[in-house]
């Protein structure tokens, strides 16, 4: 068995889920690895993303773990089978991984919910934006780590799938860099928010019941609910979130924050009237 150097976000959600399988049925290790006659270091390795697994091998253990649940089954084989090499792969070793892993969870995202309370959203930034965000990063990047990231971040933003942005007052008035920079940004903001796929919503300074948006966070919604990841800014690096008692928690908190803030339609003569200001 070759083991994985550095396994991806997917598939570490994959090994996870399964292990919550084997716990669930009240299976340890060595008692699932008797079901398919193979070794517990190789379900350790399975359960760790370290190895692969086949979706026959998948389908064996739902069945031994008395999973029914069908869907949610197909979707892990899925998971399993997934052989795409993204353009996100143009970057391994060259960005973080963290990069990389939201990149590919984006790619098979069936729906996307972002908060911003500091910066305008990623997949919105323009480049100019995005460029002044990770010069200002600590420890400082170089010229060509800040080109990289910024690259990237542009491939981030062809995307057609349902997405949906609330952004507080402040990151609309920070200045990452100049006014015209804002300026561009704002009105860049204005452009994408009449797209289809795309909704922007603001929350004012001055509106009531705000305490829920208390910090940015990606809901990225899975092929089923229970393969949602919500994913929090980290000190170094990104963090993914994904049990249900925390995804439910992070649900509740994007209705609030949602019902909180102006429509969509308000929410553009508001972006409007900060871009006239400038």
């Amino acid at each position: 068995m070759v083991k994985r150097r550095e396994p991806t976000a997917r598939q570490v959600r994959l090994a996870t889920e399964l292990r919550r399988l084997r716990e669930t049925a009240g299976l340890n290790s060595r008692q699932a690895a008797g079901l398919l006659g193979v070794s517990p270091a190789q379900i350790t390795h399975i359960e760790s993303a370290l190895a692969g697994v086949s979706e026959q091998r998948i389908r064996r253990l739902a069945s031994h773990y008395a999973c029914t649940d069908k869907e949610f089954i197909g979707a892990l084989a899925a998971m399993a089978t997934d052989r795409t090499r993204g353009w996100w792969e143009e970057y391994r070793g060259l960005l973080p991984t963290s990069f990389l892993d939201l990149s590919e969870l984006e790619h098979h995202a069936r729906f996307l919910r972002h908060v911003a309370v500091l910066y305008v959203p990623g997949l919105l930034q323009t480049e100019d934006y995005a460029r002044a965000v990770f010069s200002s990063r600590l420890p400082e990047l170089t010229a060509e780590e800040i080109e990289l990231r910024t690259q990237h971040r542009r491939a981030r933003q062809e995307f057609t799938i349902p997405y949906e942005a609330v952004i507080h007052e402040a990151a609309l008035r920070i200045r990452v860099s100049n006014r015209a920079t804002s300026r561009a940004q704002l009105t860049r903001l204005l452009e994408l928010s009449e797209a289809d796929h795309i909704t922007v919503r603001v929350i004012p300074f001055d509106l009531d019941d705000f305490a829920s948006a208390s910090g940015t966070m990606t809901y990225v919604g899975g092929s089923l609910p229970k393969l949602d990841t919500v994913v929090r800014d980290a000190l170094h690096g990104s963090a993914f979130i994904d049990s249900e008692a925390q995804l439910n928690t992070y649900r509740t908190s994007f209705r609030k924050v949602e019902a909180a803030s102006l429509e969509p339609e308000q929410s553009r003569e508001f972006v409007h009237r900060l871009a006239k200001e400038l």
